[in-house]
């Protein structure tokens, strides 16, 4: 594979605004989740969002004429990656964000290619551990204790918020590398694997989420501000911005389209701060410039460049990145 220095003009006007809007729409789903949970309990939310957005994705297969999976293996591995790349991490952030900023939830995602890594090469081995990404997590690991902020102390509701959105990405890190390892080689397309991934987790949540928080509320007794986010988060965030991030793939390759992961951050801070009036303290941000950089070496984005990272590697058969955020 050729490497060009220096990116052809009309190539980059082909992608580049698409992959500016996947990092808006990301970036700005804390914030609608932050809306969310003033109303609904997380896992009302996450059930409403996942079944909008599997819906949107129903009619963007009827549209291909594309169809999905039929083989019960795939299925059987879409339960897990269901689970874990949907319904738990969606969960742990609308929890989360009962007690931290939206900002900060942002910040957070953006450690999920530094838990990615090692679960990809001690568990799954879909991955080889070298100097660099071992450098990468370690700058990445300086930077999630930053932005914990551990020289003030432990404890309280924020903290234990911060610790459930680092497990929502904790989540993505199990989901991603299962998923390159058992589905990503199926002959089946990426809108097709992902409307039956969210298909399955509006399963699963539908089961679970009235036992443990009762009978989801009617929408129509909802304030039209939290069924604005709901839809939002559905049809934008996993649902139509999983077709802008399959073209930015397909126009700018895996690895520069998977970079999306350093603009959700910057626009989770910019839409916090704006419209909620948010604010962070002075360790947060620059704990989040350490993750990025730990993530940015980890990735080979620093210095030579590479034709495939390990995100953009995961991210290409099935676009996992859509359903994470």
């Amino acid at each position: 594979m050729t490497v060009h220095l220096t990116p052809d003009r009309a190539a980059l006007r082909s992608w580049l605004p698409g992959f500016l809007a996947l990092g808006v729409i990301w970036g700005s789903s804390f914030l609608f989740i932050k809306v969310g949970v003033s109303e609904l309990h997380p896992l009302h939310l996450t059930l409403y969002r996942v079944a909008t957005g599997a819906a949107t994705l129903l009619v963007v297969l009827a549209v291909l004429r594309d169809r999905l999976p039929r083989e019960p293996r795939v299925w059987a591995h879409l339960f897990v990656v269901a689970a874990f790349g949907v319904a738990l991490p969606f969960t742990l952030f609308g929890f989360g964000e009962q007690r931290v900023e939206s900002m900060l939830a942002g910040i957070w995602n953006a450690t999920t290619p530094l838990i990615v890594l090692p679960l990809a090469v001690l568990v799954f081995r879909t991955e080889r551990l070298t100097v660099r990404r071992a450098v990468g997590l370690g700058l990445g690991f300086a930077g999630v204790l930053v932005v914990l902020g551990v020289w003030e102390g432990v404890g309280g509701s924020h903290f234990t918020g911060q610790l459930m959105c680092l497990g929502a990405a904790a989540c993505y890190g199990v989901a991603i590398p299962y998923q390159k390892k058992f589905i990503a080689g199926s002959a089946y397309s990426g809108v097709s694997l992902s409307a039956a991934q969210l298909l399955v987790a509006t399963a699963q949540l539908a089961v679970v989420a009235p036992l443990v928080a009762g009978v989801p509320p009617v929408p129509t007794g909802l304030s039209a501000r939290v069924v604005a986010s709901v839809l939002a988060l559905g049809a934008l965030g996993t649902g139509l911005a999983f077709v802008i991030n399959l073209r930015n793939i397909r126009l700018a390759g895996a690895s520069t389209a998977s970079t999306v992961t350093y603009l959700i951050p910057v626009f989770a801070v910019l839409v916090g701060a704006l419209v909620l009036g948010e604010r962070m303290n002075w360790h947060q941000p620059v704990g989040a410039l350490v993750v990025l950089l730990g993530v940015a070496v980890a990735q080979g984005m620093l210095g030579r460049p590479r034709s495939r990272s390990l995100v953009g590697a995961a991210a290409a058969p099935a676009a996992e990145a859509a359903a994470h955020r």
